[in-house]
């Protein structure tokens, strides 16, 4: 943009960090990747993108850093469109995390975070600095870690590495490319975790791409969901997206334990808890606060085997949880849906 548009009237914390207007791209063969793509993407909000095998979320990635050019429409990020600049410049603002992590396998991790600002000019010292920084910030002491090679290291610490190494230059935009898919169902629930706190505690706006439906809602602040051919077929919350899919594609999509995995969306409400009655404090072995979710509350009872959980909020307690109140839950949920339909 020349900055006489609207947009540069609006204020940047009220307009969207991503805007895609009418992006497509289709190949010199005729192959359509991505349809007209309208998206927006809020400051600070984390965005999933999801859809089957060859649907375009991966396309339209690379098309936001520019890695793949658009055929039609206009990328704009922080109001300016990008697709006019020089795509180099550009990608300096924006964090770049894929599934194979690409470390540089002769240098040592420190070395490998500290890549990005010296790139940018800044002086070894300070580069240092930052790095170490960020290597604490993603769980990985520098004491331990920093002069060790990426083979020394487990899969999933080699993306807590990525991550950092995305974030060296402090980009306000941050995009990822399945990076917890090459790793076990275990590390990657640990990966989501801290991911999840990081992005919490940074700020950064963040798309990230997979093809995991559970993985989708359980990041997501909202989530697209892509169909065969590069069609949007819905971009919602991800309690909207399970409770009222858009059309038959997406409720298959989430498929038939969408109830279930509402769960892991729906926190808890007062409904759902009942008074204490005179159980003692003292003696329940698990107390969760009244922001987790039913999904993370039901894996605990199961966990524990006592057949209900304390209810926190802030210090007091304001009563258990049982699975009665988790199923009652769930067959709320199961309502919302039939009713939606």
């Amino acid at each position: 943009m020349d900055g006489t548009g609207s947009d540069a009237m609006t204020p940047p914390m009220t307009r969207p960090m991503i805007r895609l207007s009418g992006v497509g791209k289709t190949y010199d063969d005729g192959t359509v990747a991505v349809q007209q793509l309208d998206l927006e993407v809020q400051r600070g909000e984390l965005v999933c993108l999801v859809g089957p095998s060859g649907c375009g979320k991966s396309t339209t990635l690379k098309m936001i850093n520019r890695l793949i050019e658009p055929t039609t429409g206009s990328i704009e990020i922080d109001g300016q469109d990008v697709t006019g600049q020089d795509p180099v410049e550009m990608r300096r603002g924006i964090g770049y995390v894929i599934q194979q992590v690409g470390l540089f396998p002769h240098q040592k991790i420190i070395q490998n975070v500290m890549t990005v600002p010296l790139l940018y000019g800044e002086s070894k010292a300070k580069a240092r600095q930052r790095a170490t920084e960020l290597l604490e910030l993603v769980g990985l002491d520098p004491a331990t870690y920093a002069d060790r090679y990426p083979h020394q290291l487990s899969g999933g610490q080699q993306q807590r590495v990525g991550v950092a190494r995305a974030l060296a230059a402090n980009p306000p935009v941050l995009l990822m490319d399945e990076p917890f898919g090459a790793v076990d169902p275990i590390v990657r629930l640990r990966l989501q975790d801290e991911f999840l706190r990081l992005q919490d505690e940074l700020g950064v706006t963040v798309v990230f791409v997979t093809h995991d439906i559970d993985e989708a809602v359980r990041l997501g602040d909202r989530v697209a969901v892509f169909a065969t051919g590069g069609r949007l077929a819905q971009y919602d919350t991800p309690a909207r997206l399970l409770g009222r899919p858009a059309d038959d594609f997406v409720a298959d999509f989430v498929g038939s334990t969408s109830g279930l995995r509402r769960l892991t969306v729906i926190p808890l409400d007062p409904a759902h808890v009942e008074p204490l009655d005179g159980v003692r404090t003292g003696d329940l072995d698990a107390v969760i606060d009244t922001d987790t979710t039913l999904g993370d509350a039901l894996a605990v009872l199961l966990r524990e085997d006592r057949g209900l959980v304390g209810v926190k909020q802030g210090s007091q307690f304001v009563g258990v949880l049982t699975p009665n109140g988790v199923h009652r839950a769930l067959r709320a949920a199961l309502a919302e849906m039939a009713a939606a339909r």
